[in-house]
């Protein structure tokens, strides 16, 4: 009796096997070729029809690392452009004048040059028959740091206007 209960379990367990084996060549396997292929679909999908997703991810992290350090890159040259940009003479005024009665033609004037602070020099040259003569004066916050004259106040008031 023994023996024949063996043989029983024995075909018990191949029945079963040989059951498994046909779900699994009936369900199973479809059911992974399917998904096999709907990886193959997305992969392709994500990759833009050319290599994996995985390259393509990797290939994406690269070009934010490289768009990453150009933007670090033009940060940091912004950033000294600005401070460049702090002290230049941006703004200018130029005021012609006569200095002297009979003197005639314009030929004095004054030449603010600022920056866009107002900060700078208001240079003034006063043009007689006899010589010339050129005088600098610190200019800060568009007022002039000294008196100064109708004429600068006005080449400082147009290089304030005009630089804008």
């Amino acid at each position: 009796m023994q023996l024949g209960s063996f043989y029983a379990a024995a075909g018990a367990f191949a029945g079963a096997l040989l059951a498994l084996a046909a779900y699994h060549a009936a369900v199973t396997r479809p059911a992974l070729a399917r998904l096999s292929r709907l990886l193959d679909v997305h992969d392709g999908m994500l990759a833009g029809g050319n290599g994996s997703a995985s390259g393509r991810l990797e290939a994406l992290e690269s070009a934010q690392a490289s768009g990453r350090a150009a933007m670090d890159g033009l940060s940091a040259r912004m950033r000294e452009l600005e401070a460049l940009a702090a002290t230049d003479l941006s703004r200018a005024g130029f005021v012609r004048y006569d200095a002297f009665s009979g003197a005639g033609a314009g030929l004095s004037y004054a030449l603010a040059l600022l920056n866009r602070e107002g900060d700078g020099v208001v240079l003034t040259s006063i043009y007689s028959r006899e010589d010339t003569r050129t005088f600098g004066k610190p200019v800060a916050g568009f007022k002039p740091t000294v008196q100064a004259s109708d004429e600068e106040l006005a080449a400082i008031e147009r290089a304030r206007t005009n630089g804008s």
